[in-house]
């Protein structure tokens, strides 16, 4: 656990977030930085709205979108990988496909005219767009379980609905983490043109700047969104490793009843 705190890469993120903390608490503090980027007096700090609320409002907008989308996809994803719902396979595909066969721009206008202007319809939009890599990664996990595992938690008189949340599930983790990864980063930046709509975020302060053509505002927005976008995507990926770690351990043939590793013996 310490040597893990003091990896040079460990303690890299740890700077960069504090940086970011301190930028958002006090940006002033950084004008000097971006002054160079203005030109006509222009400001270089975005003042219309408050940095940090900006920020949060973007992770919260994105965070709801990917916390649906993961609901929906890996419960697909289960319902197909059951002898019940494997007839659905190339349905549910479709249905996840439909964020991904437009540009984000345009699914995010077509989602206007049902969610109206706001927070809404950006929420929609990235709901979509971020169905396909769960449902994939979820699907590929539980449809590539070792048989012997499988059949020995059957053979231990495990229910359908035991084997899914005791021995599948928990396998195939790592590879749900991942999907949920790609989501969630994928969404993060995507969020961005959500202001184009008048939802609150990130999104506003590059906006801003293509409209003023201050490219201070464009740097700071664009290099925020990046930075929580590395951060998250390092969050996700500790997880996913932590799960593959744990399925290293468990990942064999669930142990042998008592009366089985006597007769084993």
């Amino acid at each position: 656990m310490i040597r893990d705190l003091i990896r040079p890469g460990t303690i890299l993120r740890l700077v960069v977030f504090a940086a970011l903390i301190a930028f958002l608490l006090a940006p002033d503090r950084f004008a000097g930085l971006l002054a160079p980027l203005t030109s006509n007096g222009a400001p270089p700090i975005y003042h219309q709205s408050s940095l940090v609320d900006l920020t949060l409002s973007h992770l919260f907008t994105v965070a709801v979108s990917t916390l649906a989308a993961a609901i929906v996809a890996v419960g697909l994803a289960i319902f197909v990988t059951r002898p019940a719902g494997a007839e659905f396979l190339a349905l549910s595909r479709a249905v996840v496909n439909i964020g991904q066969t437009f540009p984000p721009v345009a699914v995010l206008a077509l989602s206007v005219p049902i969610m109206g202007f706001g927070e809404g319809s950006t929420r929609l939009a990235l709901f979509l767009y971020g169905l396909l890599p769960i449902f994939e990664n979820t699907l590929v996990g539980l449809s590539t379980l070792p048989p012997a595992v499988v059949e020995t938690a059957s053979a231990m008189g495990m229910t359908g609905r035991q084997r899914l949340l005791k021995v599948e599930l928990p396998l195939a983790m790592p590879l749900i983490v991942e999907g949920i990864r790609l989501s969630a980063v994928i969404g993060l930046a995507t969020a961005t043109i959500g202001s184009t709509v008048a939802a609150k975020g990130l999104g506003e302060v590059i906006v801003a700047g293509l409209l003023s053509n201050n490219l201070a505002f464009i740097v700071q927005g664009g290099v925020v969104t990046g930075v929580l976008a590395v951060l998250i995507s390092d969050g996700f990926q500790a997880v996913a490793r932590h799960a593959a770690k744990r399925r290293g351990v468990s990942s064999g043939a669930p142990p042998a009843e008592p009366d089985e590793q006597q007769a084993a013996a």
